[in-house]
């Protein structure tokens, strides 16, 4: 288990916290159409964005809270469409993943808030119902929603285990009392289900009756099984999410095509876990990312699991995520981080942000000045929810002095002595 609690963020090291979250100004930030820029903030939406020093007349009483961005560049937040919040956290715990109300709360918001220092404001969590948990987990992460509320926004994914046959009837009856008790999605794996078709058709109906979005977990290795997805879906809103489709790509090419052209059809998202597998799928490996997005499904990409038993070094980091698909599946930068910000945001139903004036100030600002840069070598990180700053990390480099590096003026953040 971490050796201690998560601590607030501290304020930007330029200026105390805003005492009103309304009024903030971001100075000298890098956009990533080569623009340096300020970016003023006002009632949690971007109201002003202006050549560097023209949004700063009148001084600080005219302009708020000033936050120095120098050297940063500045981003749309990434949001997390998909994690596990019950079991983040949990790898190095003795035995079964202790599911006690108070360690899921806290295993659950100490999650939330290392994904929002890398970035992420909004996170959809997969939470377990039914069986041995009961609606006890998924109460402890409610719990955990609250208590987070300002800082990110977390919403839940109830996740029944069988739905249909006997053994189904009191798996319904949870999934239905999860809803009402505030899950706003609803999800599962139909793939353990003896009757994966009738898991589908039951979790579609409970997701009619409530008009809530719909994410099941799949590997997506049978195309049929797809297909009738596909059918049933077409017409459900607020829409239908497939995560993580790993099997996807081991398909014949054409037969992932066709699929991906019915997926695109009838408006099914996916979102694939390119950091490494969850605990709701066998195998590992991320979606045919590329041949989705030709095919003109969304896809978004989440971080899957956060240090528990299926993945004991996740992050959680939705750059590394990008840096991941950018670097190992092809995606341009931009492309890679749409994934993780634009398309990640669609699929969790929040508005589009830009930062243009109007938009939602959700925001990231990290440290360089070319995207690519940024997800190769992102450390330093500000976070900004709703228009105010809610986390920061800071990281320096330091070198040992190097007649070399004097010699050829490279770049140091740092000129400490290192031992």
């Amino acid at each position: 288990m971490p050796d201690s609690q998560p601590q607030p963020p501290p304020p930007p090291s330029s200026s105390p916290g805003p005492a009103d979250p309304s009024s903030l100004l971001l100075c000298g930030a890098r956009l990533t159409d080569g623009r340096t820029v300020d970016v003023r903030l006002g009632g949690g939406r971007i109201e002003a964005v202006g050549t560097a020093g023209s949004l700063a007349a009148g001084g600080t009483r005219a302009c708020g809270t000033r936050v120095d961005l120098g050297g940063y560049l500045l981003l749309p937040a990434p949001a997390d469409p998909h994690a596990h919040a019950d079991t983040a956290l949990s790898a190095d715990a003795e035995g079964p993943v202790p599911y006690e109300p108070r360690d899921v709360q806290r295993r659950a918001t100490e999650a939330a808030l290392l994904q929002l220092g890398h970035g992420a404001t909004a996170v959809r969590a997969h939470v377990r119902v039914g069986d041995v948990q009961g609606l006890g987990a998924l109460e402890a992460v409610l719990q955990a929603r609250r208590a987070l509320r300002g800082l990110a926004e977390l919403t839940t994914v109830a996740m029944p285990r069988v739905l249909t046959g006997v053994a189904g009837a009191d798996g319904l009856a949870v999934l239905r009392d999860a809803v009402k008790m505030g899950a706003s999605v609803v999800g599962g794996r139909p793939d353990l289900d003896p009757d994966p078709t009738g898991y589908v058709e039951a979790v579609l109906e409970v997701a009619s009756e409530h008009g809530c979005p719909v994410d099941l977990h799949t590997d997506a290795g049978d195309p049929a099984r797809l297909a009738r997805l596909a059918a049933m879906a077409g017409g459900l809103r607020p829409g239908v999410t497939l995560s993580p489709c790993g099997d996807l790509g081991r398909l014949p090419n054409e037969v992932a095509s066709r699929t991906a052209d019915q997926l695109a059809a009838a408006g099914v998202a996916v979102v694939c876990l390119p950091q490494g597998g969850c605990g709701g799928v066998d195998r590992r490996g991320a979606a045919p990312v590329r041949l989705l997005r030709a095919a003109g499904v969304r896809v978004a990409a989440g971080s899957g699991a956060l240090r528990d038993v299926s993945n004991p070094v996740g992050r959680g980091d939705p750059l590394e995520a990008a840096f991941l698909l950018a670097s190992r599946y092809g995606l341009a930068p931009e492309d890679a981080y749409d994934t993780v910000s634009g398309s990640a945001r669609a699929v969790l139903g929040l508005p589009e942000v830009r930062v243009e004036a109007g938009f939602p100030a959700e925001l990231l600002a990290v440290r360089g000045d070319r995207l690519a840069g940024a997800l190769s070598l992102a450390y330093s990180r500000v976070v900004v929810h709703r228009g105010r700053v809610v986390a920061r990390t800071s990281a320096v480099r330091e070198y040992c002095d190097s007649a070399a590096s004097v010699e050829l003026g490279l770049p140091r953040q740092g000129r400490g002595e290192v031992s």
